[in-house]
C-alpha cells in the first residue's frame, strides 16, 4: 500500500508545482491538461492541469486544477509534513515555504527536542517542517 497527497488548486497548479520544485527539486511529470478531454469545461480553462505529479528523492505528490464548478475550501485538517535531514535544510525549506504565506508556529526548537515550524504557503497549502537535532 502507498498513500499519497493530491493537492487541488484553482488556476495555479503549474505555478505551485514549479514553486515546490524550486524548493525540493525533483521533476514535474505526467502533466495533462483539460485540452483533449471530453468534459464540460469552458474553453478558457482547458489549458489548466487536470493532473500532474512532482517526483523527487524521498517525495512524490500529485496535484491538479480543480474544474471551475468544483468548490475548494482551504481547511485546517490536513498538512504536508516534511522530515528534513538537518536543521539547516529544514530552516531553509521553512523560510521558502512561508515566504508570501503565513507562519503559524515559528521554526524553532520544540518541546520534544526537534526543530519544528508550521506555516501556510502562498497557495494556501499547510506545511509542518521538522528536523531532529
Amino acid at each position: 500500500m502507498k498513500i499519497q497527497a493530491y493537492l487541488a488548486f484553482k488556476n495555479q497548479c503549474e505555478e505551485a508545482l514549479n514553486f515546490y520544485k524550486g524548493i525540493f527539486g525533483g521533476e514535474v511529470v505526467n502533466k495533462q491538461t483539460y485540452e483533449d478531454k471530453n468534459m464540460d469545461i469552458p474553453e478558457s480553462y482547458r489549458h489548466n492541469l487536470q493532473h500532474a505529479e512532482l517526483k523527487g528523492k524521498g517525495f512524490h505528490f500529485m496535484a491538479y486544477d480543480a474544474s471551475p464548478d468544483t468548490p475548494i475550501t482551504s481547511g485546517s485538517n490536513m498538512y504536508m509534513s516534511i522530515d528534513a535531514t538537518s536543521k539547516e535544510e529544514a530552516e531553509d525549506i521553512f523560510k521558502k515555504l512561508s515566504g508570501g504565506g503565513s507562519v503559524h508556529q515559528p521554526f524553532e526548537k520544540s518541546s520534544w527536542g526537534d526543530y519544528f515550524g508550521r506555516c501556510t504557503d502562498k497557495y494556501n497549502i499547510q506545511w509542518m517542517v521538522n528536523a531532529k537535532e
